[in-house]
């Protein structure tokens, strides 16, 4: 997952399709109108920590409407919630103001593995061959 400091300019090249979602926003009504059509990076809201909307909406758009481009959290994003964000399926984050951006990235070496699928690896690791069963689907940086 790549990591985004809050202090750290971000903007959208002009050549890439990016799309802002709102965390109470319809989905299938946006799939149905064809909003997701040629669209590399959706951002998702986490207005507030608690808020954890943007989390479904973030399997919804991998596993049902079948995104594969980057999915960005923004917004209220705090360290403890970024491996569960890699495992809904974002593969950016923008942290929070305040948070340490170092610090954000070793949250991932914490956890080395994981016994269950998520949106990027829907197979359990009991599932996986050998070799993919000892690393991650993930690189955390």
């Amino acid at each position: 997952m790549k990591i985004i400091a809050a202090c750290a300019r971000y903007t959208t090249p002009d050549d890439l399709k990016s799309l802002q979602i709102a965390n109470d926003a319809d989905l299938a009504a946006l799939a149905a109108e064809g909003a997701f059509d040629g669209v590399e990076r959706i951002e998702l809201q986490f207005p507030k920590f608690t808020d954890g909307r943007a989390f479904s909406q973030a399997v919804l758009l991998r596993r049902r409407h079948g995104f594969t481009g980057d999915l960005r959290a923004t917004g209220d994003v705090l360290i403890d919630q970024l491996v569960q964000m890699a495992r809904s399926g974002f593969t950016s984050a923008v942290l929070a103001e305040g948070v340490n951006a170092a610090a954000a990235e070793r949250q991932f070496a914490r956890f080395a593995g994981f016994y269950q699928g998520d949106a990027l690896e829907p197979r359990p690791l009991f599932a996986r061959q050998p070799s993919e069963a000892t690393h991650d689907h993930r690189e955390a940086a």
